[in-house]
């Protein structure tokens, strides 16, 4: 059976990888678990535990072949399979996740984008379609779209949420800043930029 990761493992894991790519680039070929944490300000112990969990114990008294590590983290982040997404919402935020290149890097394909402005609506950005927001379903049965990205402005993020879940799109990356009510049959994960920039200034405030 496979072993349940907890979110905050996950959470971390994605923090490693940022890490071992930056060693990669600069031809390191072993990393170890205090390197890992003192660069996070975290637990030596919490690094090993987490590298445990993905089947990585590296080697005794050496450290973790960098390549050989992101591959193991790739696999169990799902990275190695690539997964089709559409921007709903070809505002200043849409776009700037369009041009994103390293979305691709992560195994994100993004498709198209989507709008209710016709101005926008049959132009091209970044060499991807604009399309009308009538056109979701089609498209998305067209391309086998997995994942919608939303940047909406927030009074319209829920009944965009209730369109998309009208079509065969498994899940929502909001970021929006409106908390989303459950949709039937989709995964929801709220990106609240403006949550974590408040958070941010109180830290700076202590």
């Amino acid at each position: 059976m496979k072993q349940k990761i907890s979110d905050k493992i996950i959470g971390r894991l994605t923090l490693y990888h940022s890490i071992l790519m930056d060693f990669a680039e600069k031809d390191i070929d072993i990393i170890t678990s205090p390197q890992i944490a003192f660069l996070l300000n975290i637990d030596d112990s919490h690094v090993r535990k987490d590298l445990n969990c993905i089947n990585n114990n590296g080697k005794s008294r050496v450290g973790y072949v960098v390549q050989d590590l992101i591959k193991s983290i790739e696999k169990t982040l799902g990275i190695s399979k690539t997964k089709n997404a559409v921007i709903i919402g070809a505002g200043n935020l849409g776009k700037a996740l369009a041009k994103y290149d390293s979305f691709e890097s992560y195994g994100l394909h993004v498709v198209s984008l989507f709008d209710n402005d016709r101005e926008k609506i049959g132009k091209k950005f970044e060499n991807k379609n604009i399309y009308g927001i009538e056109s979701l379903k089609e498209k998305v049965d067209e391309d086998n779209i997995e994942i919608a990205i939303l940047t909406v402005p927030w009074d319209s993020a829920q009944e965009v949420a209730n369109i998309i879940s009208e079509t065969k799109i498994k899940y929502i990356w909001n970021f929006t800043p409106k908390v989303l009510k459950p949709v039937q049959g989709i995964h929801i994960l709220n990106e609240n930029l403006m949550g974590n920039f408040l958070q941010f200034t109180h830290k700076v405030m202590e």
